[in-house]
């Protein structure tokens, strides 16, 4: 039988810190691990203890779910990493996440696929907006295989400078030396 580990963060917003450490040991937490967060880059170094301190079979009692992830694609990939591992997670005011009932997997299982559904969007978003913009991902190269395979006989016939070619294709010089291979006569 697993044990019950708590993590709490605490933060200078909170009116009542201890609210929530009283709740995590009326849970029975063998341990409960706190954090203060400081600012807004939060330093979590007990959080990193609570999560070497998690075995198979063990539970993860939170107070809140927004004391663990900063975001929802935060929170699914903790929460998956977890359960990976066989570790349950329950929060105990809003009793949305509570990996350790199906119909808990179940509401889980909805928000990870409410975090695909974000970060699909917000993909098209920034997709959208570049097109808007007349990109499609990166510069187009200057140099397309028709213009290197000219470049290259140009070259090869030794009968033009690197800036000849270049001025011939509309680039320059050092785009003609990065696309074509010059071969460097052997010393004699």
């Amino acid at each position: 039988m697993g044990h019950k580990i708590g993590y709490a963060r605490v933060s200078t917003a909170d009116q009542d810190p201890q609210l929530q450490l009283d709740a995590l040991a009326a849970e029975g937490c063998l341990k409960i691990y706190t954090d203060n967060a400081t600012g807004t880059k939060a330093d979590r170094p007990q959080w990193n203890a609570c999560l070497a301190d998690l075995r198979p079979g063990d539970t993860l009692i939170i107070w809140k779910i927004d004391r663990l992830g900063r975001n929802l694609r935060d929170l699914v990939d903790i929460v998956t990493a977890l359960e990976a591992r066989n570790v349950g997670v329950k929060s105990l005011t809003n009793g949305i996440v509570d990996t350790t009932t199906a119909h808990g997997k179940l509401v889980f299982g909805m928000f990870a696929l409410m975090a695909e559904y974000e970060a699909s969007l917000i993909k098209e978003r920034t997709v959208a907006a570049a097109r808007a913009r007349g990109r499609s991902g990166g510069r187009k190269p200057k140099m397309t295989p028709a213009l290197i395979g000219k470049a290259q006989r140009m070259y090869d016939s030794r009968q033009f400078t690197m800036a000849e070619i270049a001025a011939s294709c509309g680039v320059t010089p050092m785009t003609i030396y990065r696309n074509i291979q010059t071969t460097v006569p052997a010393a004699g």
